[in-house]
Protein backbone atom coordinates (compact mmCIF):
# COMPACT_ATOMS: atom_id res chain seq x y z
CA UNK A 1 0.00 0.00 0.00
CA UNK A 2 2.83 2.40 0.85
CA UNK A 3 4.53 1.65 -2.47
CA UNK A 4 1.31 2.22 -4.45
CA UNK A 5 0.58 5.51 -2.68
CA UNK A 6 4.07 6.96 -3.07
CA UNK A 7 3.69 8.16 -6.67
CA UNK A 8 0.25 9.81 -6.23
CA UNK A 9 1.39 11.56 -3.06
CA UNK A 10 4.58 12.76 -4.79
CA UNK A 11 2.56 14.11 -7.70
CA UNK A 12 0.16 15.85 -5.30
CA UNK A 13 3.04 17.55 -3.51
CA UNK A 14 4.33 18.92 -6.82
CA UNK A 15 0.94 20.39 -7.82
CA UNK A 16 0.04 21.53 -4.29
CA UNK A 17 1.48 25.08 -4.60
CA UNK A 18 -0.48 25.76 -7.78
CA UNK A 19 -3.57 24.11 -6.28
CA UNK A 20 -3.36 26.40 -3.26
CA UNK A 21 -2.96 29.46 -5.50
CA UNK A 22 -5.96 28.36 -7.56
CA UNK A 23 -8.12 27.90 -4.48
CA UNK A 24 -7.08 31.21 -2.90
CA UNK A 25 -7.15 33.46 -5.96
CA UNK A 26 -9.72 31.74 -8.22
CA UNK A 27 -12.10 29.41 -6.44
CA UNK A 28 -12.66 31.39 -3.23
CA UNK A 29 -13.18 34.73 -5.07
CA UNK A 30 -15.68 33.00 -7.37
CA UNK A 31 -17.65 31.80 -4.37
CA UNK A 32 -17.39 35.28 -2.89
CA UNK A 33 -18.78 36.81 -6.08
CA UNK A 34 -21.70 34.39 -5.99
CA UNK A 35 -22.43 35.33 -2.39
CA UNK A 36 -22.02 39.05 -3.16
CA UNK A 37 -24.60 38.79 -5.95
CA UNK A 38 -27.20 38.01 -3.28
CA UNK A 39 -26.57 41.31 -1.50
CA UNK A 40 -26.86 45.05 -2.20
CA UNK A 41 -23.21 45.68 -1.31
CA UNK A 42 -21.88 49.08 -2.28
CA UNK A 43 -18.35 50.31 -2.83
CA UNK A 44 -18.32 51.61 0.73
CA UNK A 45 -18.72 48.08 2.13
CA UNK A 46 -22.27 48.34 3.48
CA UNK A 47 -24.53 45.45 2.50
CA UNK A 48 -27.81 43.70 3.16
CA UNK A 49 -28.95 40.27 2.06
CA UNK A 50 -31.57 40.64 -0.68
CA UNK A 51 -31.72 37.13 -2.15
CA UNK A 52 -32.37 36.91 -5.87
CA UNK A 53 -33.47 40.53 -6.33
CA UNK A 54 -30.33 41.38 -8.30
CA UNK A 55 -31.05 38.56 -10.75
CA UNK A 56 -34.67 39.67 -11.17
CA UNK A 57 -33.45 43.20 -11.79
CA UNK A 58 -30.84 41.95 -14.24
CA UNK A 59 -33.24 39.93 -16.36
CA UNK A 60 -35.67 42.86 -16.48
CA UNK A 61 -32.92 45.27 -17.54
CA UNK A 62 -32.97 45.92 -21.33
CA UNK A 63 -29.39 47.18 -21.11
CA UNK A 64 -28.32 43.74 -19.91
CA UNK A 65 -29.92 42.01 -22.89
CA UNK A 66 -28.34 44.53 -25.26
CA UNK A 67 -24.92 43.98 -23.72
CA UNK A 68 -25.43 40.20 -23.83
CA UNK A 69 -26.20 40.34 -27.55
CA UNK A 70 -23.21 42.60 -28.20
CA UNK A 71 -20.95 40.25 -26.23
CA UNK A 72 -22.14 37.18 -28.14
CA UNK A 73 -21.72 39.00 -31.45
CA UNK A 74 -18.19 40.07 -30.51
CA UNK A 75 -17.29 36.50 -29.51
CA UNK A 76 -18.73 35.17 -32.78
CA UNK A 77 -16.48 37.58 -34.70
CA UNK A 78 -13.32 37.34 -32.61
CA UNK A 79 -12.97 33.61 -31.89
CA UNK A 80 -13.14 32.29 -35.50
CA UNK A 81 -10.78 35.05 -36.68
CA UNK A 82 -8.25 34.25 -33.96
CA UNK A 83 -8.37 30.48 -34.47
CA UNK A 84 -8.00 30.81 -38.24
CA UNK A 85 -5.14 33.30 -37.91
CA UNK A 86 -3.37 31.18 -35.28
CA UNK A 87 -3.82 27.95 -37.24
CA UNK A 88 -2.70 29.49 -40.53
CA UNK A 89 0.45 31.02 -39.04
CA UNK A 90 1.22 27.83 -37.12
CA UNK A 91 1.00 25.79 -40.34
CA UNK A 92 3.26 28.29 -42.12
CA UNK A 93 5.83 28.30 -39.31
CA UNK A 94 5.76 24.52 -39.19
CA UNK A 95 6.72 24.45 -42.86
CA UNK A 96 9.32 27.25 -42.70
CA UNK A 97 12.93 26.23 -42.18
CA UNK A 98 14.83 29.49 -42.81
CA UNK A 99 14.79 31.98 -39.86
CA UNK A 100 11.97 30.09 -38.12
CA UNK A 101 12.84 31.52 -34.71
CA UNK A 102 12.85 35.10 -36.02
CA UNK A 103 9.41 34.78 -37.61
CA UNK A 104 8.05 33.06 -34.51
CA UNK A 105 9.30 35.88 -32.30
CA UNK A 106 7.96 38.62 -34.56
CA UNK A 107 4.50 37.05 -34.72
CA UNK A 108 4.44 36.53 -30.95
CA UNK A 109 5.65 40.08 -30.19
CA UNK A 110 2.19 41.75 -30.15
CA UNK A 111 1.05 39.31 -27.45
CA UNK A 112 3.57 40.66 -24.92
CA UNK A 113 2.53 44.28 -25.47
CA UNK A 114 -0.16 45.78 -23.27
CA UNK A 115 -3.77 46.05 -24.41
CA UNK A 116 -3.71 49.75 -23.53
CA UNK A 117 -0.74 50.39 -25.81
CA UNK A 118 -2.32 48.33 -28.59
CA UNK A 119 -5.58 50.25 -28.16
CA UNK A 120 -3.85 53.63 -28.38
CA UNK A 121 -1.91 52.61 -31.50
CA UNK A 122 -4.92 51.14 -33.28
CA UNK A 123 -7.13 54.06 -32.32
CA UNK A 124 -4.75 56.29 -34.26
CA UNK A 125 -4.76 53.79 -37.16
CA UNK A 126 -8.57 53.85 -37.28
CA UNK A 127 -9.01 57.63 -36.97
CA UNK A 128 -10.29 59.74 -39.87
CA UNK A 129 -6.78 61.13 -40.36
CA UNK A 130 -5.10 57.86 -39.41
CA UNK A 131 -3.12 55.30 -41.37
CA UNK A 132 -5.96 53.29 -42.95
CA UNK A 133 -8.03 56.28 -44.02
CA UNK A 134 -4.87 57.94 -45.30
CA UNK A 135 -4.24 54.98 -47.58
CA UNK A 136 -7.91 54.84 -48.62
CA UNK A 137 -7.80 58.54 -49.39
CA UNK A 138 -5.10 57.95 -51.99
CA UNK A 139 -7.54 55.53 -53.64
CA UNK A 140 -10.34 58.14 -53.46
CA UNK A 141 -12.20 55.98 -50.90
CA UNK A 142 -13.52 57.06 -47.53
CA UNK A 143 -12.88 58.25 -44.98
CA UNK A 144 -14.47 55.47 -42.96
CA UNK A 145 -15.40 55.88 -39.30
CA UNK A 146 -14.34 52.47 -38.02
CA UNK A 147 -14.90 53.40 -34.37
CA UNK A 148 -17.76 55.83 -35.01
CA UNK A 149 -19.98 53.46 -37.01
CA UNK A 150 -22.13 51.09 -34.93
CA UNK A 151 -21.95 48.44 -37.65
CA UNK A 152 -18.14 48.53 -37.90
CA UNK A 153 -17.01 49.04 -34.33
CA UNK A 154 -17.17 45.39 -33.20
CA UNK A 155 -15.26 44.02 -36.24
CA UNK A 156 -12.72 46.82 -35.81
CA UNK A 157 -12.22 45.96 -32.13
CA UNK A 158 -12.03 42.24 -32.97
CA UNK A 159 -9.23 42.89 -35.47
CA UNK A 160 -7.25 44.70 -32.77
CA UNK A 161 -7.73 41.85 -30.30
CA UNK A 162 -6.79 39.25 -32.93
CA UNK A 163 -3.61 41.15 -33.78
CA UNK A 164 -2.81 41.43 -30.08
CA UNK A 165 -3.62 37.94 -28.90
CA UNK A 166 -3.31 35.33 -31.65
CA UNK A 167 0.41 34.75 -30.98
CA UNK A 168 -0.21 32.65 -27.86
CA UNK A 169 -2.69 30.36 -29.62
CA UNK A 170 -0.28 30.13 -32.54
CA UNK A 171 2.42 28.71 -30.26
CA UNK A 172 -0.03 26.21 -28.73
CA UNK A 173 -1.09 24.97 -32.17
CA UNK A 174 2.52 24.93 -33.37
CA UNK A 175 3.42 22.69 -30.43
CA UNK A 176 0.50 20.44 -31.38
CA UNK A 177 1.77 20.26 -34.96
CA UNK A 178 5.26 19.35 -33.77
CA UNK A 179 3.79 16.49 -31.73
CA UNK A 180 2.27 14.84 -34.82
CA UNK A 181 4.59 12.00 -35.95
CA UNK A 182 6.13 12.79 -39.31
CA UNK A 183 5.77 9.13 -40.29
CA UNK A 184 1.98 9.56 -40.50
CA UNK A 185 2.27 12.35 -43.03
CA UNK A 186 4.98 10.54 -44.96
CA UNK A 187 2.84 7.41 -45.20
CA UNK A 188 -0.12 9.46 -46.43
CA UNK A 189 2.07 11.13 -49.05
CA UNK A 190 3.27 7.75 -50.27
CA UNK A 191 -0.38 6.64 -50.54
CA UNK A 192 -1.07 9.60 -52.82
CA UNK A 193 -2.80 11.96 -50.38
CA UNK A 194 -2.56 15.64 -51.30
CA UNK A 195 -1.90 18.56 -48.90
CA UNK A 196 -5.61 19.14 -48.21
CA UNK A 197 -6.27 15.44 -47.60
CA UNK A 198 -3.29 15.19 -45.24
CA UNK A 199 -4.50 18.24 -43.34
CA UNK A 200 -8.10 17.05 -43.13
CA UNK A 201 -7.49 13.36 -42.40
CA UNK A 202 -4.33 13.45 -40.30
CA UNK A 203 -3.29 16.90 -39.08
CA UNK A 204 -6.66 18.24 -38.01
CA UNK A 205 -7.86 15.12 -36.08
CA UNK A 206 -4.55 14.84 -34.21
CA UNK A 207 -4.59 18.58 -33.52
CA UNK A 208 -8.05 18.56 -31.90
CA UNK A 209 -6.83 18.51 -28.25
CA UNK A 210 -4.72 21.63 -28.85
CA UNK A 211 -7.51 23.16 -30.91
CA UNK A 212 -10.03 22.58 -28.12
CA UNK A 213 -7.70 24.27 -25.63
CA UNK A 214 -7.28 27.25 -27.97
CA UNK A 215 -11.04 27.52 -28.50
CA UNK A 216 -11.70 27.54 -24.76
CA UNK A 217 -9.06 30.09 -23.80
CA UNK A 218 -9.91 32.38 -26.72
CA UNK A 219 -13.63 32.16 -25.93
CA UNK A 220 -12.99 33.03 -22.29
CA UNK A 221 -10.72 35.88 -23.36
CA UNK A 222 -13.35 37.20 -25.79
CA UNK A 223 -16.04 37.24 -23.11
CA UNK A 224 -13.65 39.12 -20.78
CA UNK A 225 -12.45 41.73 -23.27
CA UNK A 226 -12.36 45.09 -21.53
CA UNK A 227 -9.08 46.99 -21.95
CA UNK A 228 -9.37 47.50 -25.70
CA UNK A 229 -12.99 48.64 -25.48
CA UNK A 230 -12.24 50.97 -22.56
CA UNK A 231 -9.33 52.64 -24.35
CA UNK A 232 -10.75 52.78 -27.88
CA UNK A 233 -14.52 53.31 -27.59
CA UNK A 234 -15.64 53.51 -23.96
CA UNK A 235 -18.59 51.29 -24.87
CA UNK A 236 -19.70 53.51 -27.78
CA UNK A 237 -20.76 54.65 -30.20
CA UNK A 238 -24.34 54.61 -28.93
CA UNK A 239 -23.45 51.63 -26.68
CA UNK A 240 -22.62 49.53 -29.77
CA UNK A 241 -19.57 48.05 -27.98
CA UNK A 242 -21.07 47.94 -24.49
CA UNK A 243 -20.31 44.34 -23.49
CA UNK A 244 -21.18 42.43 -20.32
CA UNK A 245 -17.77 42.96 -18.79
CA UNK A 246 -18.06 46.69 -19.45
CA UNK A 247 -21.46 46.68 -17.78
CA UNK A 248 -19.88 44.91 -14.80
CA UNK A 249 -17.22 47.62 -14.61
CA UNK A 250 -19.78 50.42 -14.79
CA UNK A 251 -22.03 48.94 -12.12
CA UNK A 252 -19.17 48.14 -9.76
CA UNK A 253 -16.84 51.11 -10.08
CA UNK A 254 -18.92 53.86 -11.69
CA UNK A 255 -22.24 53.37 -9.88
CA UNK A 256 -20.82 51.59 -6.75
CA UNK A 257 -23.30 48.69 -7.05
CA UNK A 258 -20.94 45.82 -6.22
CA UNK A 259 -23.76 43.35 -5.56
CA UNK A 260 -25.38 44.05 -8.92
CA UNK A 261 -21.97 43.98 -10.64
CA UNK A 262 -21.31 40.57 -9.11
CA UNK A 263 -24.55 39.38 -10.72
CA UNK A 264 -23.08 40.29 -14.11
CA UNK A 265 -20.01 38.24 -13.21
CA UNK A 266 -22.02 35.17 -12.20
CA UNK A 267 -24.07 35.27 -15.40
CA UNK A 268 -20.89 35.72 -17.42
CA UNK A 269 -19.31 32.72 -15.69
CA UNK A 270 -22.35 30.56 -16.42
CA UNK A 271 -22.39 31.71 -20.04
CA UNK A 272 -18.71 30.88 -20.55
CA UNK A 273 -19.21 27.46 -18.94
CA UNK A 274 -22.15 26.61 -21.22
CA UNK A 275 -20.31 27.74 -24.36
CA UNK A 276 -17.22 25.72 -23.37
CA UNK A 277 -19.31 22.59 -22.84
CA UNK A 278 -20.96 23.08 -26.24
CA UNK A 279 -17.54 23.41 -27.87
CA UNK A 280 -16.39 20.23 -26.14
CA UNK A 281 -19.46 18.34 -27.30
CA UNK A 282 -19.01 19.49 -30.89
CA UNK A 283 -15.35 18.43 -30.94
CA UNK A 284 -16.17 15.07 -29.36
CA UNK A 285 -18.85 14.53 -32.01
CA UNK A 286 -16.25 15.32 -34.65
CA UNK A 287 -14.02 12.59 -33.21
CA UNK A 288 -16.81 10.02 -33.36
Amino acid sequence: MRQRMRDPITGLLFVLPMLVLFLVFRFVPSLGAGAMSLTDMSLGGEWNFIGAENYARLFDDPKFWDSLWITLLYVAIYVPLTVVAALATALLLNAVVFMRGFFRGMLFLPYVTSFVMAGVIWRWIYEFDGLINGLLGKLDVGPIGFLEDSALVLPALAVVSVWKGFGYSMLILLAGLKAIPASYLEAATVDGAGPWQRFRRITLPLLKPALFFVLVIETIGAFQTFDTIYVMTGGGPARASYTLIYGLYDQGFKFSNLGYAATFGVVLFALVLVVSLIQRRLLDRGNA
